[in-house]
């Protein structure tokens, strides 16, 4: 068995240089990579293009990248909770491209399967669609997409164990398996690491041909971008 276990995410992301290209799992702030994104503040590591649903939030998740401005270019689907990326890219200080969900997580899922195109109806007759190749099927029209892939993917499972075989837990799994796919090195923080074996083989939702780093995370916060409570 490889063990591809490192001490923690300080060691994990140490060697991701400037101008890299990231996948970030997660779903507003929902299953993200919290301890790498605290360790690439740490390291200082900028002009980065970031490919992930959304930017978190202005004080949690990829918003602290923003506000220390380590970020050069975000890939994602949506904008609306964070104010200080609102602010960068209606002031042009950051490269935004803006792409419909589900066409996000389609090109994130290609870039994986070594799919290097696909058809897709989404964004055509709109911005979406400028400079890009149309194609009429059964009276349709459709937008030719290009995959996506990262030079590494940073994700958050549940569990793993030492050979990166991983399990996401409930919609915590959102992007994160398909962004393992598509990044050339995988690095996966995991609230419980174990031994190869103890991971039911039928429960593995990311196996660990996919991961190269794994470490167990700590001080997990899983915050909550907006609480919603009723008063009776």
């Amino acid at each position: 068995m490889i063990n591809k276990v490192v001490s923690n995410a300080e060691e994990a992301v140490k060697d991701i240089p400037d101008n890299a290209v990231l996948m970030l799992g997660g779903f507003g702030l929902c299953g993200i990579p919290e301890n790498c994104i605290s360790a690439l503040l740490k390291t200082g590591v900028k002009g980065l293009t970031c490919i992930s649903n959304n930017a978190g939030v202005d004080d949690f998740g990829i918003g602290l990248m923003l506000k220390t401005r380590q970020v050069k270019k975000m890939i994602s689907s949506y904008v609306g909770e964070n104010a200080e990326f609102e602010r960068q890219l209606l002031s042009g200080e950051l490269e935004v491209d803006l792409i419909p969900q589900g066409t996000l997580a389609e090109r994130i899922r290609a870039g994986g399967a070594g799919i290097p195109a696909f058809y897709t109806p989404a964004g055509y007759g709109t911005e979406v669609a400028e400079g890009k190749e149309t194609r009429e099927y059964h009276g349709k029209m459709y937008l030719l997409e290009q995959w996506l892939k990262a030079d590494f993917a940073l994700v958050k499972a549940w569990k793993g164990d030492t050979s990166g075989n991983l399990i996401f837990k409930g919609t915590a799994r959102n992007f994160n398996p398909m962004m393992a796919m598509a990044g050339k090195i995988t690095i996966a923080e995991v609230e419980e690491l174990v031994e190869p074996g103890e991971l039911d083989p039928n429960m593995i939702h990311t196996p660990g041909i996919y991961v190269q780093r794994i470490f167990q995370g700590k001080d997990y916060e899983k915050r909550i971008e907006q609480r919603t409570t009723k008063l009776k």
